[in-house]
């Protein structure tokens, strides 16, 4: 029998991205829907990973398929650069540590707009064409960035302006190098696809968590600049049949969401979804992305599942 997650230690792997909508603060809630036991492990929109980081803490991946995808293709691309180039990366990341402490603003701009927006522009929108040089700068923008945002304008380019941040850490070596060892230990396998493949490389058994990008709460709350598209309310549908359908194939699939009223139609009132045994628990949360302090704070989630809910 399988052990039941546990805490983080201290010597494990965490986020070594911050990501909008990152999980690490509702991990005590999401481990009371983790599944006893499991065969692979699929995470479609990856993020920072904080629930794979979790059940790799608590030993629950080892001999086990992992595969971690997006559609998001830097992201993929820093994950492969972190698990296959960790010293090249680190190496310009402590380049880029050290410009930044000279003159943090200045620094900040000339990287994001005359070297990683160029760079980014002079390869194939794929993962497999990123570099490490790349990677390092993405963890630098987005560990001295706002709020951890991944955020592109019209013309494809990252804007997202300078945090306020004291003493960002940005090159955090250690963490970096656990990481690269978990993944390579564990085999993980990371792509770059849409979430729909889940459908065909996931079998009976399987644990699946999902964490797109939310419903908004508001007509004035959505967030679209995850990908060039967005995620409309026809993604949360359409998402929604394929949870359905995983249930259905005996995968254990758990699911994070906002409570917006078009969440709780698809998933708390949909005759389909009930029939498989989905059922949708609110959880208390913390939310961090907002343009006012104030707005920032506790929240009620949504957590969606197929498995049972277990003490804490």
């Amino acid at each position: 029998m399988q052990t039941r997650p546990m805490t983080t230690a201290r010597n494990a792997a965490r986020p070594f991205l911050k990501w909008a909508g990152g999980k690490r603060q509702l991990l005590p809630q999401l481990r009371r829907f983790y599944p006893e036991r499991f065969g692979a492990y699929h995470e479609p929109f990856l993020g920072s990973g904080a629930v794979f980081f979790d059940l790799a803490a608590a030993g629950r991946l080892r001999g086990r398929r992992v595969r971690l995808t997006d559609v998001n293709a830097d992201l993929i691309g820093c994950w492969l650069q972190v698990r296959d180039a960790p010293e090249a990366v680190m190496e310009r990341l402590r380049a880029l540590e050290s410009g930044y402490n000279a003159a943090p603003a200045e620094h900040y701009y000339r990287v994001r707009d005359e070297e990683f927006n160029p760079a980014r522009s002079c390869i194939p929108r794929r993962a497999d064409a990123y570099t490490p040089d790349l990677a390092a700068m993405l963890i630098y923008l987005n560990r001295t960035g706002y709020n951890g945002l991944f955020r592109l304008n019209s013309r494809g380019m990252f804007n997202v302006p300078r945090g306020r941040y004291v003493n960002p850490r940005i090159c955090d070596a250690d963490n970096l190098g656990r990481v690269a060892a978990t993944l390579s230990d564990l085999a993980v396998e990371i792509d770059y696809q849409p979430y729909r493949q889940v459908l065909h490389s996931a079998g009976r058994g399987d644990f699946i968590y999902f964490d797109p990008p939310y419903a908004p709460l508001s007509a004035t709350a959505r967030f679209t600049s995850y990908t060039a598209g967005g995620f409309t309310s026809a993604d949360q549908r359409q998402l929604q049949q394929v949870v359905v359908e995983l249930a259905e194939r005996g995968c254990h699939v758990l699911l994070s969401n906002s409570t917006a009223p078009e969440v709780t139609e698809l998933y708390d009132e949909n005759r389909e979804a009930l029939r498989v045994g989905i059922r949708a628990h609110k959880v208390a949360a913390r939310r961090a992305i907002n343009s006012a302090a104030a707005r920032r704070g506790a929240i009620m989630e949504y957590a969606i599942t197929n498995m049972p809910e277990r003490a804490a």
